[in-house]
C-alpha cells in the first residue's frame, strides 16, 4: 500500500503537469498510492443547487467522465458542504467511505469521496488537505475545461442564461478574516437580468447588485453593458459616484434601457460602508438579533436621465452584523408571500452561502418553480477589522492573512 504520508507539493506538482481534465485523477491516486483509496471520486453542484453530479476518476469505469447525478436535499453529501466537515461511515465490509469538502476561500468547489481500507486522524487529516489542494487545482483548471460547466447543465440553457451566468463571479462566495460573502442567483423561466459582483483590493471589499429591465437576451445585453461598466470603473480606480455615473452613462448612450442597482465599497480596516442605490429594493440589516430595513435615500436607476447626482450614503458596520442585498424577484408577485425579514432572522446561523440558498429556494417553491423575475440574493456577514482573531478552518483557507 506504501506509506501513509502525503506530499501535497508533489501533488500540486503532477497536478500542474497533467491537462486541466486529468487533475482530479492526479489527486485520486495519489490517495490510491499512498492509503490504498477506492472508488474514488468528485462531486459537484449543479447551477441551481438541487443536484450533485460526480467525476469518476483513475478507478472508475469511465476515468474524467461526467457519472451519476444525485439528489442534494437531505443527503449525507448536502450534510457535509452545510457543515463543511469530513463525515466517514463504516461500509458493512470494515472499510470507511470518507467524504471531504472541497473548498477554497468559502467556495464550496464540491467534495471528494472514497472508500478507505482503514483511518486514524492522521489519515483524515491528510484526506482533508488533499481536498483542500483539489480545490486550488479545479479552482486553477476550470480556467481551461468546460468539463465542469458541462456537467452543471441538467437542462437546456438558453443564450440569454448562457450570458447572464458568464456575468457572474467565477466564485460565488469570498472569505477573509474580516468579512465572508456569498451570492445566489435563481433565473426566471423567462431570463430577468440580475447580476451580482463583488471584488476585493487590499484595504476595500466592492459589492454590487443590479436587475436590468426586460426579459430574455434584452436584459442580457443590457446587463452586459452595464457590469462592463461597472467593473471598468472600479478597475480604474474610480469612486463610487463615478461608477454610478459612467454606469448611467453606458445605459443612457447606448439607448439599451434602464437598471436598477446598488453600488457598496466597505472599509475592511474599519468597517465603514459608502453606498449607493440606484432605484434599487433597500437592504435589509441584521444586527444583534433585530431587523432593520435601511431605508435610504434612492436616486433614479441607471439610464433615466436625472438633475439630482447620485448620493453616497454612510454606515458603520458592527462585528456580528449581516447585510442583506436583493433584487425585486425576491419581492414582488408569488415571492412577496415570503417573510423576507422573518426567514433572515431564522437563518441568522447559518454560513451566508446557505443564508442565501434557503432564502432563493423559498421563493423558488413558494412560485413552485415558475419564477417571472429572477431571484438573487446577495449576503455580506461583517466579522470585525484586521485586528479581529478570527481564524479561517481549514475548510475555507489555511491562511489568514490580516492577523
Amino acid at each position: 500500500m506504501g506509506k501513509e504520508t502525503l506530499d501535497l507539493g508533489e501533488v500540486l506538482a503532477e497536478a500542474e503537469n497533467a491537462s486541466p481534465v486529468e487533475s482530479v485523477d492526479v489527486v485520486a491516486l495519489s490517495l490510491q498510492k499512498r492509503f490504498g483509496a477506492a472508488c474514488v471520486s468528485f462531486l459537484f453542484a449543479d447551477l441551481v443547487g438541487h443536484e450533485l453530479i460526480r467525476l469518476t476518476t483513475a478507478d472508475g469505469p469511465a476515468s474524467g467522465r461526467i457519472g451519476e447525478r444525485i439528489g442534494l436535499r437531505g443527503s449525507v453529501y448536502e450534510r457535509v458542504l452545510r457543515t463543511q466537515k469530513l463525515h466517514q461511515e463504516t461500509d458493512g465490509e470494515g472499510s470507511r467511505r470518507v467524504i471531504a469538502p472541497v473548498t477554497n476561500r468559502g467556495d464550496r468547489v464540491g467534495l471528494l469521496e472514497m472508500t478507505l481500507p482503514h483511518t486514524d486522524d492522521a489519515v483524515l487529516q491528510q484526506v482533508g488537505e488533499a481536498a483542500h489542494a483539489l480545490a486550488y487545482i479545479i479552482v486553477t483548471d476550470r480556467r481551461f475545461t468546460d468539463l465542469y460547466h458541462l456537467g452543471r447543465r441538467t437542462s437546456p440553457t438558453s443564450l440569454a442564461a448562457e450570458i447572464q451566468h458568464q456575468l457572474l463571479p467565477s466564485a460565488p462566495c469570498c472569505e477573509a478574516a474580516q468579512f465572508t460573502v456569498a451570492g445566489d442567483l435563481v433565473p426566471a423561466d423567462d431570463i430577468g437580468g440580475d447580476t451580482y459582483d463583488y471584488a476585493l483590493d487590499r484595504d476595500t471589499l466592492h459589492l454590487s447588485i443590479t436587475d436590468a429591465m426586460g426579459h430574455d437576451t434584452d436584459s442580457a445585453l443590457l446587463a452586459t453593458l452595464l457590469l462592463g461598466a461597472l467593473r471598468g470603473a472600479r478597475r480604474a480606480g474610480c469612486d463610487l459616484e463615478e461608477q454610478a455615473r459612467r454606469a448611467h452613462r453606458a445605459l443612457f448612450e447606448h439607448g439599451r434601457g434602464m437598471a436598477t442597482g446598488q453600488l457598496m465599497r466597505i472599509g475592511l480596516e474599519d468597517g465603514r460602508v459608502e453606498w449607493i442605490n440606484a432605484g434599487h429594493p433597500w437592504p435589509l440589516l441584521l444586527r444583534d438579533g433585530n431587523i432593520v430595513r435601511l431605508d435610504v435615500a434612492v436616486n433614479l436607476p441607471f439610464g433615466v436621465p436625472s438633475p439630482t447626482p447620485y448620493r453616497v450614503q454612510r454606515l458603520d458596520l458592527h462585528p456580528g452584523d449581516r447585510l442583506i442585498m436583493l433584487t425585486d424577484g425576491m419581492q414582488e408577485r408569488a415571492a412577496a408571500e415570503v417573510d423576507l425579514p422573518a426567514l433572515v432572522r431564522e437563518t441568522r446561523s447559518l454560513h451566508p452561502c446557505e443564508a442565501t440558498r434557503v432564502l432563493v429556494n423559498a421563493v423558488y417553491e413558494n412560485c413552485q418553480g415558475r419564477l417571472q423575475d429572477d431571484a438573487t440574493v446577495l449576503c455580506l456577514d461583517w466579522h470585525g477589522t484586521r485586528h479581529t482573531n478570527r481564524r479561517i478552518g481549514m475548510e475555507a483557507d489555511a491562511v489568514d492573512v490580516w492577523a
